[in-house]
């Protein structure tokens, strides 16, 4: 966009759906007048609205705001109502619209003093007025609150103090007339019961998000309580101050549809998205939605920038390394059924006692969650899933052919709690061991290791790209499109610059065996994802890559694990690690191999982006991604982000400088912003999806498209492109008219265009028809 089109702050508010969102961390240390501070950098960027992280009141301190503990205001460490009130009337001088994420499935409960319902709840026990605010299992007696340390005699720690029962610093409330006697007696009165946290997984009572034992379940099925939880945030769509929300886990939740349902008649003029984690393949059910947060469009957009033809060549390479042949299918199996036996197997018996006639019931349902192939069925929708789990399940464990039956017969059925509660757990289930375990396990290729995804599936195809893309366009075509999220387990730019590896596998498979003889680890396929952390982020400092290391141990949870540390091995690993900062000769090797992928790495980043902020979707930009973001998992991928760089960048490209594809990132940031200006300020030209395919000999390394208006262009497998000496008499087919390229502004006409020449400059263009 030339340089006299660029926004500025006089712009009208964009209606209807956003045409690009700017995804903001809000937290304690940078609340929502530092957000606020942000609104005429995004304007200038060319996002139509901000899109922040939880504001509802959270546990003091958390930088996530997934821990909600009161839903009836903005959280004050945040600047409470008032700081959202300023910054809906700066986002509005801006012509700019704000959209919330809310967390409906959950609340925080890891401080019980701050959160005023489950404190009545463990005052009052069923005689509160918000017993049924929370999924409790009051049949199982007293409400049990995994806190206390693994030493024999923790109660012996307890003491009474200002009317509470108190644990070293936590505080928990103490029933009317039973306050008399020892700290012991105090406790043993109460409506609930102090237990070992280790008993957390095995005996809990009361539904949580996944095993976490600080995030209790709510029951916004109940219409009180999703009034009570909602009054707010709905408060917020009909005043004004909000135009948008993004629905967390939702498949936590006893019936999503019902209360998507519920959510669109009382926000009837929202854009809703959902954080619904789709397997390839998998349909969003018809929900009165936008659609999915983009994880699908995430897999699509990365994939089709890997080449699908090397996949044999790691399939050898882990071989080697490993000596496992272990199926990407197998792995998640493995994983999945000891996780639903250890750490979901409170939730597994509570499932059982459901069907008490069945003695096999616990393996037959642990087998069934484990085989289920998507995270969850929404019944009827979704019903062939659960046939599909019970084929596999029987194929795995004939001997439980006549209990399977059994129980697929009642969990086939939406009104039977069993089938109720089977789906919310076998979201849980997936999620902790897919994304949790499985993906730190199976290191084959981690570009691929990424929510939504199926790692088994190496690369997508041009054709494939372009026909879930129409379909998308088809059926969801305001859903929102990511590239990189607060829970992806790497950055846009990491997969990007690690899908290289997928051509040039050769000098992948020389480099990392001589660094596993230099650095041995115990865990060879751990030693495999660490490596590709290491060259996909780096430069990285120890502290990140060591911070990164043990997690990913600890979520594999083959040689140590976040319930039962392994010194020794964790001593191992920071060791294999030093050595990559102490050996001058292999630092100075990872270094020199970082180097020769980092160039193809930017054109893969550059590809991918313009490929998401030009295809059907409301595309989202992660904050900070704008620039090369080499993040890992969080809290990696949260850390600060430097905005006054990215404006004086910004400023330095609206005033004519091309910036060139180097270490700045500048390249990117002139991509994403004349992208999203464009999308805000030409809506009409995105609304169609053709296919553009290109001509000669190197045709395949071009994916193109046509929104009906724009063409985009990107490179794909550059070290391919490389090998054949460049694009030369590859050729775009387009109409007679003549077409400005908006990151130049270089104009061109005629019926065929020059790849080269089009890509002289970046190894991406977006082509604009010129009226």
């Amino acid at each position: 966009m030339p340089h006299s089109d660029h926004p500025t702050a006089a712009l009208d508010r964009a209606e209807g759906p956003p045409r690009g969102t700017y995804r903001v961390q809000v937290r304690p240390d940078f609340p929502l007048s530092a957000a606020a501070e942000l609104v005429d950098y995004l304007a200038d960027l060319g996002v139509s609205h901000l899109y922040t992280a939880p504001i509802l009141t959270a546990t003091p301190g958390s930088e996530h705001g997934y821990d909600v503990v009161d839903h009836r205001a903005v959280n004050p460490e945040l600047g409470g109502g008032a700081a959202l009130t300023d910054l809906s009337n700066v986002l509005k001088a801006a012509g700019l619209g704000l959209v919330v994420d809310i967390v409906p499935n959950h609340a925080g409960v890891a401080v019980p003093p701050v959160n005023p319902t489950w404190w009545d709840v463990l005052k009052k026990g069923q005689k509160s007025e918000f017993s049924d605010f929370y999924d409790i299992d009051w049949s199982r007696g007293r409400l049990l609150l995994p806190v206390l340390g693994s030493t024999p005699d923790e109660l012996d720690n307890l003491r009474v103090e200002d009317g509470e029962l108190r644990y070293y610093d936590k505080r928990f409330p103490i029933a009317d007339g039973t306050g008399d006697g020892t700290p012991r007696e105090v406790h043993d009165r109460q409506h609930y019961e102090l237990v070992d946290w280790t008993r957390g997984d095995r005996e809990i009572n009361y539904r949580r998000f996944f095993t976490i034992t600080d995030l209790a379940g709510l029951r916004v099925e109940d219409p009180a309580v999703f009034d009570a939880t909602h009054a707010e945030i709905l408060r917020w769509i009909s005043e004004g101050l909000a135009d948008g929300i993004r629905v967390d886990h939702p498949d936590g939740l006893r019936d999503p549809g019902d209360y998507f349902a519920r959510l669109r008649e009382a926000a009837p003029g929202a854009w809703i998205v959902v954080e619904k984690i789709l397997e390839p393949g998998e349909e969003l059910p018809p929900w009165p939605v936008a659609g999915t947060t983009g994880y699908d469009a995430l897999a699509e957009v990365c994939g089709v920038f890997v080449d699908p033809s090397t996949e044999a060549f790691f399939d050898t390479l882990q071989h080697h390394l490993t000596g496992a042949e272990t199926s990407w299918q197998d792995q998640v199996h493995q994983a999945k059924l000891a996780i639903a036996t250890t750490h979901l197997a409170a939730e597994l018996d509570r499932l059982a006692r459901l069907v008490p006639e069945i003695e096999a019931a616990p393996k037959a349902l642990a087998e069934l969650a484990a085989c289920f192939p998507v995270y969850r069925s929404y019944l009827p929708f979704g019903s062939r899933h659960l046939a599909k789990a019970r084929s596999e399940a029987g194929r795995r464990r004939p001997q439980l052919i006549g209990v399977l039956d059994q129980l697929t017969a009642r969990l086939r059925n939406p009104a039977d709690e069993l089938a109720v509660r089977f789906q919310q757990y076998t979201g849980a289930l997936m999620a902790k061991g897919v994304e949790d375990t499985s993906f730190y396990r199976w290191t084959r290729f981690t570009a691929r290791n990424e929510v939504g995804n199926d790692p088994a599936k190496f690369g997508v195809s041009p054709d494939e790209f372009h026909d879930v893309t129409e379909e998308r366009r088809r059926t969801w075509p305001d859903a929102m499109t990511s590239l990189s999220t607060h829970d992806t387990k790497r950055s846009e730019d990491v997969r990007a610059r690690l899908a290289v590896l997928a051509e040039v596998p050769g000098d992948w498979t020389e480099v990392v065996r001589r660094w596993v003889r230099i650095a041995p680890l115990p865990d060879p396929a751990l030693a495999h994802l660490i490596w590709q952390a290491a060259v996909g982020a780096w430069p990285i400092s120890r502290e990140r890559l060591q911070a990164y290391a043990v997690k990913s141990a600890r979520e594999a949870a083959t040689a140590t694990s976040w319930h039962h540390p392994d010194e020794r091995f964790e001593s191992r690993l920071r060791e294999m690690v030093d050595q990559i900062y102490d050996d001058p000769a292999l630092n100075r090797e990872i270094a020199d191999f970082a180097a020769s992928i980092t160039p193809p790495g930017w054109s893969n980043s550059l590809g991918q982006k313009v490929v998401q902020l030009t295809m059907p979707g409301v595309p989202d930009v992660y904050q900070g991604t704008e620039l090369w973001d080499l993040s890992l998992v969080d809290p990696d991928n949260r850390r600060p982000v430097d905005f006054a760089t990215r404006r004086e960048l910004l400023a330095r490209i609206d005033d004519g400088w091309l910036p060139p594809v180097d270490e700045s990132g500048a390249a990117k940031l002139l991509v994403t912003s004349r992208a999203l200006r464009l999308r805000r300020q030409r809506p009409e030209l995105f609304t169609g999806y053709r296919p553009v395919w290109a001509d000669g000999r190197c045709g395949e390394h071009a994916l193109a498209f046509d929104r009906g208006g724009v063409v985009t262009v990107a490179t794909r497998l550059p070290v391919g492109l490389s090998r054949h000496g460049g694009w030369g008499d590859t050729s775009l087919s387009l109409d007679g008219h003549s077409w400005t390229e908006v990151f130049t502004n270089t104009s061109y006409g005629g019926n065929r265009l020059s790849v080269a020449e089009l890509l002289r400059t970046y190894p991406v263009a977006l082509l604009v028809k010129e009226q």
